[in-house]
């Protein structure tokens, strides 16, 4: 039920101990664990030598300003980028699209990462924490392009995740370092933010990953703690049967839910499937907070985001399409 954080760039023996609890469904990497390539697929496979048990491997690799693999790896353009391309040669932002989440997803496959949540459904409408993460303020670009993203990251091996559901980019404000307020209506809110994900829903996408944003005309809980957002708009009515995922619990617009394993508790009572624990300092309170009569469905269902085996790094480099989608992404760095 929790994918967790680590401390460094490799894995101590208290971390041992937290991935072979069977609460854990996996492990998230960031910048802090990651030193080149060669170190980073060898922390990989000590992750998943840890049990017997199968571990996700995820991590946020969307371009831009969140990249967490750089080193030894093609640098990947901001998705705002291809926005503005579309605007002007809509068929080949399309493609590029296209392009761009292949060359995240296939190099992630071949060192053994099994997620990259991606991509950012988002719209580009001034949010601080979203910003060029986001294809386009325009709701039906914004899902034409992400379509194309999700379809490529899926053909490339990897499943994809939309988020920030329901839309961040609205508001100004910051989940990562302030409480956000969405007071608009739920019929704006579906005009607009909806759009995107209700596109990618229909089109397939795996997985969700909720806001830390509160919609006080729907629910006075951020979205990922709300039953209504969660199993009454998204499951009910808007049919999707994937997996969702919270965000960080680190977050400050996360903690006005209370200590660590209370923030644990309402994102699964609401009807997330899994948690993101990201701070290596609260995974054993978020271990303590976990309810065991549902772990083992939750595991079974979650392991269905491994994805599926793509080419080794060897192989990757020597492909034609490698070379060619870095340059045709350049022009947009």
């Amino acid at each position: 039920m929790l994918i967790i954080g680590i401390e460094g760039a490799r894995l101590q023996p208290h971390e041992r101990d937290q991935l072979r609890h069977p609460a854990v469904a996996g492990v998230i990497l960031f910048a802090r664990n990651i030193l080149d390539r060669e170190q980073s697929q060898t922390l990989i496979q000590d992750i998943r030598a840890s049990r017997d048990l199968p571990l996700l491997v995820c991590v946020d690799q969307e371009g831009g300003p969140v990249q967490r693999f750089r080193d030894g790896f093609a640098p990947l353009p901001a998705l705002s980028g291809i926005g503005r391309l579309y605007d002007r040669e809509p068929e080949r932002a399309l493609a590029l699209a296209a392009e761009h989440a292949w060359l995240m997803a296939a190099p992630m496959r071949a060192i053994g990462v099994d997620i990259s949540f991606a991509p950012v459904l988002d719209l580009a409408r001034g949010n601080l924490a979203i910003g060029e993460r986001a294809f386009h303020a325009d709701p039906q670009a914004c899902a034409t392009l992400g379509i194309a993203y999700l379809r490529a990251m899926q053909a490339a091996g990897m499943r994809a995740t939309g988020k920030h559901f329901p839309g961040h980019g609205s508001v100004q404000a910051d989940s990562h370092h302030s409480e956000v307020i969405d007071r608009r209506p739920l019929a704006a809110i579906a005009e607009a933010d909806i759009v995107p994900f209700a596109a990618a829903i229909a089109t397939g996408v795996d997985a969700l990953m909720m806001a830390h944003v509160v919609y006080p005309a729907v629910d006075e809980l951020p979205a990922g703690y709300s039953e209504r957002w969660i199993r009454h708009i998204l499951r009910d009515e808007l049919g999707f049967d994937g997996i969702i995922v919270s965000d960080d619990i680190a977050m400050v617009a996360a903690e006005g839910a209370g200590a660590v394993g209370r923030r644990v508790q309402l994102h699964l009572e609401a009807g997330c499937d899994v948690v993101l624990v990201c701070k290596p300092d609260q995974v054993d309170q978020a271990l303590e907070a976990v309810p065991w009569d549902q772990l083992e469905q939750s595991r079974d269902r979650l392991l269905t985001l491994a994805g599926t085996p793509g080419p080794d790094w060897a192989q990757l480099q020597a492909l034609p399409r490698y070379r060619d989608a870095i340059a045709a992404l350049a022009d947009l760095a």
